[in-house]
């Protein structure tokens, strides 16, 4: 387990059947104290909210209008792709491909 290099402390107020829960599942599951478990619960429940939000991304991306994927498409991205390089830099806006659903500027 990874440890950061600036650790901090908080308290937490625990009834005493939560207390008693957490000393058995440390004794059991072979964490060495009560912090230790408590920040595998913190990354697991960290975890579990990056999954959630890049799912929902993906849902949002796969409701959205399709670009179909054809030859074409892939000479202009390289071609925008190489301009870009040459000139140092992103403009926003691909060159020569149309944007669908936004507004040119």
């Amino acid at each position: 387990m990874a440890k950061t290099s600036m650790q901090t402390s908080m308290n937490v107020s625990l009834p005493v059947t939560l207390k008693k829960y957490v000393e058995k599942r440390v004794k059991d599951d072979g964490y060495s104290t009560p912090s230790e478990y408590m920040r595998e619960l913190i990354r697991t429940d960290q975890r579990a909210c990056e999954q959630k939000n890049q799912e929902e991304l993906l849902r949002e991306g796969m409701a959205g209008q399709r670009t179909a994927v054809t030859p074409k498409f892939w000479e202009e991205l390289r071609r925008d792709a190489h301009a870009r390089v040459g000139r140092g830099g992103n403009t926003g806006k691909p060159s020569g491909m149309k944007m669908k659903n936004k507004k040119e500027v």
